[in-house]
């Protein structure tokens, strides 16, 4: 058990974990671009990213095991990491159901939210070398939460195009259970920037 705090190896293993939001949020963009038939790769690309953070997040489980002092509480870092692993999830799960389900043409307003995903993504990558300084972390935390606002905003009015009179109710229920796991993962991102509020508002 080490005596002395490890935070930058933390540090380094939450930053790692979250560039892998950025790699999978890039690829389901790609996904949502590609033509029906090109999407497979690119899902198994991205499920290979989800392997990836779960690898992540056992180092970081591995490190805390190994840690007698942590930069922050236990219990924050294993949260933090967890919902970083929650991001993925419902990233992975989006892309997997579009291929499954073998969707034909996503709805109207499905790339802008897979953009919004794309920015919530980069912010948080971008965020995790401050948690050092996790106090001055706040505009990272209110702009996911706005992101998470324009993803729900978003999701409604994909909802309201796919319930028009006529459309195919099969095709509906697919594409409704794709848009909904992105859904799910803007709200992750928005779990995940609590995880960090948290330990900040203990910090202070």
């Amino acid at each position: 058990m080490r005596i002395t705090p490890r935070g930058d190896r933390f540090f380094r293993l939450l930053t790692g974990a979250a560039e892998n939001l950025v790699t999978a949020t890039g690829l389901l963009r790609e996904l949502v671009e590609a033509a029906p038939d090109a999407r497979e790769p690119l899902a198994l690309r991205l499920h290979e990213i989800e392997h990836r953070g779960d690898d992540a997040t056992h180092s970081i489980m591995i490190e805390l095991n190994s840690s007698f002092v942590t930069p922050f509480d236990r219990e924050d870092i294993q949260a933090l990491a967890g919902r970083i692993d929650d991001v993925l999830d419902h990233l992975d799960a989006a892309a997997d159901l579009a291929v499954l389900y073998q969707l034909g043409e996503f709805p109207d307003g499905t790339l802008t939210m897979v953009q919004v995903l794309c920015q919530a993504s980069e912010l948080t990558a971008a965020s995790m070398p401050g948690l050092s300084k996790v106090g001055e972390l706040e505009p990272f935390w209110i702009e996911v939460n706005e992101l998470e606002n324009e993803a729900d905003r978003i999701h409604r009015r994909i909802l309201a195009g796919l319930f028009t009179p006529g459309a195919d109710a099969l095709e509906v229920l697919k594409a409704k259970e794709v848009v909904e796991e992105m859904e799910r993962a803007a709200d992750a991102f928005e779990h995940l920037a609590d995880a960090v509020q948290t330990i900040a508002v203990k910090e202070s």
